[in-house]
């Protein structure tokens, strides 16, 4: 199909954030996006399982989460799995930098977060990014 949409780089996204009323906003916003939240979870420990036994094409995550570990953590487990990690966050450590694809500085509206996705698909497929959505900044070593 020439005029066709591309096939997505990011389907399947697991957002990993401990505030609830984020964490709801995100879930609806992403699906009504036509992305598939595969869950919603807030522990480094619920992250580490679906990592086992889920297909995850992105995890959107907070940096500080419930329980042991943080996001810095879930970025060092999905690498392993090779999942790319988009930090959320409205502070971001220079260490994130070299755990993650990028970080979307907190707070966000639900366009910013949808252009984010965008950029970062374009990224993911080696396309050249010409503009970034404000409060994103995509990561060059990953």
């Amino acid at each position: 199909m020439l005029f066709g949409k591309r096939e997505r780089a990011i389907h399947r996204i697991v957002v990993v954030e401990d505030e609830p009323l984020i964490a709801f906003d995100n879930e609806h916003m992403l699906g009504d996006a036509g992305y598939l939240v595969v869950a919603t979870v807030d522990t480094l420990a619920d992250v580490t399982r679906l990592l086992g036994e889920e297909e995850i094409d992105l995890i959107l995550c907070d940096i500080q989460l419930r329980g042991d570990g943080d996001g810095m953590d879930v970025a060092r487990a999905a690498a392993a799995k090779k999942v790319p990690v988009l930090f959320v966050s409205g502070n971001c450590p220079v260490d994130a930098q070299t755990l993650g694809v990028g970080c979307l500085a907190k707070p966000y509206s639900g366009k910013t977060l949808k252009s984010a996705l965008v950029a970062l698909e374009r990224k993911l497929r080696g396309e050249k990014v010409k503009r970034l959505p404000p409060g994103l900044s995509l990561y060059e070593t990953v």
